[in-house]
């Protein structure tokens, strides 16, 4: 559990660029592929890139790394490829006419950069508070895109591979939103990694489904969704992203122990609570947290000030007929959303109240009895009607096994959801103790850290002593 401490910001340590390359597919992968975007990936056009790293505890030198690791990394990254061609493609956005597709062809790569780094390996990989600039020297930017009279191109992935002398190495990963949600990225990931483990072999890879027939044009979403990025999007391809000023970032663990008992606690409180979940209690928990911890961190919230605690939820088990697990691209919406007022959230009552909001919000939407997509025509209104209100949001699920993740040397030592740094997400991802919990993980001005790790600590100890 995370105490507390005063640290000042560290000076960033850049990292040496020893290598940039593109890495194609094999030669034997189809010479061309496309997707249709969907509804699904439209809802995500004008979003920043996700980025994110994965450190793994693994001592070795400078000229090993160079001359065994990289060439079977960039080995396994093609065989990866040819399974994940979208990928490798590029993002096509029609100037004339026509709708955007995900398009490969041959020829098409993934931008890959190998550095290195002296920074402090072991402060990077802790819980405690760290400063948010320290993590953008491992991740790269999305190359440009390129344009010609009838589309624009936009890249859809790039790769960064960074090595700690006698310490580690750190995985870099930055993603076009549109290409593709958290599941996918997440099952690019163990694919690329299981292929480089067990030396080229892609039989113990779960291949990814790229059948869209279910899904495109659902009540004619795609037509109506595309119509709004033509009119209100600024740009059409992804900005550049700065590293935060001003911003700590910091991981809470939740065992499982804990969860469940939290659970158990909310049920023998509020007999009527719906879908009382192990995500329902852990965003009920975080929500109370930042409630209480308010005053301490300077904001002066009235206590009749509504806040609103939002969500995605995946969508692939949930349509009618569902898709398959390993749908490659987007397939979650927002879900809107737990509401509540700050003086009750930060009440004695305030975890029951907050878990009761939260589990209706998903029982009324989610489970919705006429389906999770009812009235998701008008989502970009109902969420526009938020801005400039006190929200939060979850980005990941406790579901999200980035731990599981070996390329050969074991697990990641640490997983970083960078792309928390711009709207103050709260990420969540499955923990790496092998008993099980989750990961929390929060970015914020340092005195709001300070605050949220001191209440994080007071409340947990209070609801389940």
């Amino acid at each position: 559990m995370l105490q507390p401490q005063s640290l000042e910001a560290p000076t960033a340590m850049a990292t040496t660029v020893l290598e940039h390359c593109e890495v194609t597919p094999p030669p034997d992968a189809a010479i061309e592929f496309s997707l249709p975007l969907v509804f699904f990936d439209l809802i995500w056009w004008d979003f920043p890139p996700n980025q994110s790293v994965l450190f793994f505890d693994f001592p070795i030198s400078k000229s090993r790394f160079l001359d065994t690791i990289v060439p079977n990394l960039k080995q396994s990254l093609s065989l990866a490829l040819k399974h994940f061609l979208p990928l490798a493609g590029k993002i096509i956005h029609p100037l004339i006419s026509g709708m955007p597709i995900s398009l490969y062809t041959i020829g098409d790569s993934v931008s890959l950069t190998i550095s290195e780094s002296g920074a402090d390996f072991n402060n990077l990989t802790g819980n405690h508070q760290r400063d948010s600039r320290e993590f953008y020297s491992y991740v790269p930017q999305l190359p440009p895109a390129t344009s010609s009279s009838d589309s624009i191109r936009v890249p859809a992935l790039a790769l960064q591979v960074t090595v700690f002398p006698e310490h580690g190495v750190c995985f870099g990963f930055t993603n076009h939103h549109v290409i593709g949600d958290a599941s996918t990225v997440v099952s690019f990931i163990q694919s690329w990694a299981s292929i480089n483990r067990f030396n080229g072999d892609s039989k113990y890879c779960s291949l990814p489904s790229f059948d869209r027939t279910n899904v495109q044009d659902l009540n004619g979403l795609d037509s109506t969704y595309w119509d709004l990025i033509l009119k209100d999007c600024d740009s059409l391809e992804p900005p550049l992203i700065n590293p935060p000023t001003n911003k700590f970032r910091a991981t809470f663990v939740l065992r499982e122990e804990d969860v469940q008992k939290l659970k158990k606690l909310v049920l023998s409180e509020r007999k009527s609570a719906t879908h009382v979940s192990s995500f329902t209690v852990a965003c009920a928990l975080v929500w109370i947290c930042l409630a209480k911890s308010a005053t301490e961190s300077g904001e002066m919230v009235p206590d009749d000030e509504v806040e609103h605690f939002n969500f995605v939820a995946d969508c692939r088990s949930r349509l009618n007929p569902p898709l398959p697990a390993t749908y490659f691209g987007n397939c979650v919406v927002p879900v809107l959303q737990a509401k509540s007022s700050h003086g009750k959230l930060k009440g004695n009552d305030g975890f029951f109240i907050a878990a009761e909001s939260i589990g209706l919000a998903i029982a009324q939407t989610v489970f919705n009895e006429k389906g999770i997509l009812h009235d998701v025509q008008n989502l970009t209104a109902q969420f526009q009607e938020l801005i400039g209100k006190r929200q939060f949001s979850v980005a990941g699920s406790p579901r999200f096994d980035f731990y599981g993740v070996d390329y050969g040397w074991g697990r990641p030592k640490k997983f970083e959801a960078l792309f928390i740094d711009g709207d103050g997400a709260i990420s969540f991802c499955k923990s790496r103790e092998p008993e099980g919990g989750l990961e929390i993980g929060l970015s914020r001005p340092k005195i709001s850290i300070d605050s949220f790790a001191t209440t994080f600590t007071e409340v947990l100890g209070n609801l389940i002593p």
